[in-house]
């Protein structure tokens, strides 16, 4: 990515579907959450609550993650970063660079990106610098608004997950949303979608993995689970990260084929999810759109077959471990 990447989001006003508008990473005014948003929607780990707490002023209160560019004092800041690169830092309440963070989900940072359009998607680990730097070899694949999740833990605080628009010159025609479906393939596995997301209610998913028609039952772990979940909801992207129940070695959860997870939606609407699994040492991401609530709100896609290998609901040309290869798709 050229270093010329500059910030949008305090320019980019965007209509959500939801019917409620939310800012994108504003940090001096964040957004107050629509009325029938429930508390604790979502946003950070799916396992401790993550972001969507209040701030200095307490108006941030119940919003899912990823909405904000600052919460409870700590804010999300991209830097100059050689061509190539993706550079930020988190500074804390002080106003200093944070240095000291818990590792979650094996790791001190997740850095998240997708593309306003949700038409690309990347999970990667940058390394940090002993001045609270972080680097990373750019994850925005192409022209286009990116945004960015920073996914983490300070030491001695709590989850949180901030979000910053971030642009990439260049000629993008968006694409669509894809149509809601139960069932996608990725490098010759099929991943199933058995569960339905509730607005504002807590539901159980569950996504069976197998490949040439057999149950993959030898699933590895990534990330210190069988299954990595993220949600992503159409319109203002706010951000759900969700884990599996169990973990591998506790005696209990079995290496697939099915992942389970429980999600809870935080308003009605259409969500791209996007299910990272590891087997055979390569790190693949299966794709869908669901919807939380009626399948007939406006702007969402009508429900049609299972999406095929080479549309925008699958991704292919894995990578061991590393990245799929594929502009929009990876992990690190």
């Amino acid at each position: 990515m050229n270093t010329a990447t500059k910030l949008s989001g305090f320019a980019l006003g965007l209509a959500v579907v939801f019917g409620a508008t939310y800012g994108v990473g504003r940090v001096a005014d964040p957004v107050s959450p629509p009325a029938e948003a429930p508390h604790d929607a979502g946003g950070g780990h799916g396992d401790d609550g993550g972001a969507g707490h209040a701030g200095d002023n307490g108006a941030a209160a119940h919003l899912p993650g990823g909405l904000l560019v600052s919460d409870r004092g700590y804010t999300l800041r991209p830097v100059d970063a050689p061509a190539g690169q993706f550079a930020f830092q988190v500074t804390g309440p002080d106003g200093r660079a944070v240095t000291a963070y818990d590792v979650a989900h094996d790791k001190r940072m997740h850095l998240i990106v997708a593309r306003r359009d949700l038409s690309g998607f990347r999970h990667v680990h940058p390394e940090m610098a002993p001045d609270g730097t972080w680097r990373v070899d750019s994850p925005l694949a192409g022209p286009g608004v990116w945004r960015a999740f920073a996914d983490f833990t300070p030491t001695g605080g709590e989850a949180l997950t901030l979000g910053v628009d971030v642009t990439v010159p260049g000629a993008l025609t968006g694409r669509p949303l894809p149509a809601p479906a139960t069932s996608t393939t990725v490098d010759g596995y099929t991943v199933t979608l058995a569960g339905a997301p509730q607005p504002g209610r807590t539901a159980e998913l569950t996504l069976s993995v197998s490949r040439g028609g057999a149950p993959v039952t030898d699933l590895e772990p990534y990330l210190g689970a069988y299954g990595h979940l993220v949600a992503l909801r159409q319109g203002d992207l706010a951000y759900l990260h969700v884990h599996p129940h169990g973990e591998p070695g506790d005696g209990r959860t079995r290496p697939g084929p099915e992942v389970s997870f429980s999600a809870e939606m935080p308003s009605a609407g259409a969500y791209r999810l996007y299910l990272d699994f590891k087997h055979g040492g390569v790190v693949r991401t299966a794709e869908f759109t669901v919807v939380a609530g009626s399948p007939t709100t406006p702007g969402v896609p009508a429900a049609t077959g299972t999406p095929t290998a080479g549309t925008p609901a699958a991704t292919s040309s894995p990578t061991a471990d590393a990245g799929h290869g594929v502009p929009g798709h990876g992990h690190d």
